[in-house]
Order: structure tokens, then C-alpha cells, then sequence
């Protein structure tokens, strides 16, 4: 007797994954998949670029969880994003100092976040300066935080307005080359 084998890709039907309200709800991918139970909690990368079709967006990786299916389509959450390492390591410089903060912080709407923050200088700085300039970082991204929900944090984080306000509070103290929100992850959600 032989058995008959069952084509699994028939059993598959395409779902379509697509970003959150607040990166335009753009088309990630598709995914074949036989039960759409299975696609909640899987993460999807894309680049910044791919949302925005903005080449200088190129470096950012984003990502992106599934949290709930609509029909065909995959709706998903923004679970965090980071510089592309060769990004960064083009950013690094001999004789400059690159000063780094990493800081944990809670939306206005209850979602707490890790945010990592770089700064570049044009020449080496003093310690004291590099506290200064992680100080500001702090202050700044708190704020934000605390005044803002999380759709507003996620979007000014990865499109560069809080690095912006850093940039400009903290060029007072040394001047600087280069000020991004590096890395962000998604901690914990309200229930």
C-alpha cells in the first residue's frame, strides 16, 4: 500500500505583512502560511528605505512584529530598529570622540523602551564634556518620552527629530559631526 502525499503548498494561502499606521501602513512582504495563527509574533525586517523609498534612509534596519491578522493581511507592531553596522563603523574617525547613551524609558501611553544614542565629535573631547553631552541625551529622550505616545516616540526616534533636538542642545558644549537614535527596542507593552 502506498501512502499519499500530501502537497503542502497547497494547503498555503498568502498573507500580506504591512507596517503600523504610523510608517503608512507599507506592504513589508508576503508570507505563504497554511494557518494564520501561526504568523502572530513573527518578526519581519525591512529597512527604513523600503518604507519611505528615501535612499538616505538606507542604514536603518527596522523591525517589525506581527500582532494581529485581518483577512489576508498581517498587521504588525514596531518592535525596534538599529543603524546598519557598516553604517556605523563608517561614522567611527580617528581623533574624535564618540560618545554613547543608553537609556531606558516609558511612553506617555505605557510602553517602555530601550534607547541607545550616539554622538560623534569633529575632535577628541574631555570626559567631562562626554558626561555633559550623555546628560543631554538623557534629558531630551525622557522628555520626549514622557510627553509623547508611543506611535509619536517611535516615529521622531527613527526619523530622526529627537537626534535633531540632541544635536542641537548638545553642539552648544563641542562641536559635533553626527547624532543619531542608534538602536531602540521594545521592551514591554501595556496589557
Amino acid at each position: 500500500m502506498s501512502k499519499r502525499i500530501r502537497d503542502k503548498w497547497k494547503a498555503k494561502s498568502w498573507y500580506t505583512i504591512v507596517a503600523p499606521s504610523y510608517f503608512g501602513n507599507t506592504e513589508l512582504g508576503m508570507v505563504p502560511i497554511d494557518d494564520p495563527s501561526k504568523l502572530i509574533g513573527r518578526i519581519m525586517d525591512a529597512t527604513l528605505y523600503d518604507i519611505t523609498n528615501d535612499l538616505a534612509h538606507q542604514y536603518l534596519k527596522v523591525r517589525f512584529q506581527v500582532k494581529e491578522v485581518e483577512g489576508k493581511v498581517a498587521k504588525t507592531i514596531f518592535k525596534g530598529h538599529e543603524y546598519v553596522s557598516d553604517y556605523l563603523r563608517s561614522l567611527v574617525r580617528r581623533r574624535t570622540t564618540y560618545v554613547d547613551g543608553i537609556f531606558s524609558v516609558m511612553t506617555k501611553d505605557g510602553y517602555k523602551l530601550r534607547v541607545s544614542i550616539c554622538a560623534f565629535t569633529i575632535s577628541r573631547i574631555k570626559t567631562s564634556q562626554e558626561k555633559a553631552i550623555r546628560e543631554i541625551m538623557g534629558k531630551v529622550v525622557n522628555e520626549k518620552a514622557s510627553q509623547l505616545t508611543y506611535d509619536q516616540f517611535v516615529q521622531e526616534a527613527v526619523l530622526g527629530k529627537i537626534a535633531s533636538d540632541v544635536y542641537n542642545e548638545a553642539k552648544r558644549i563641542v562641536p559635533l559631526r553626527h547624532v543619531g537614535v542608534r538602536k531602540s527596542r521594545l521592551v514591554s507593552a501595556p496589557h
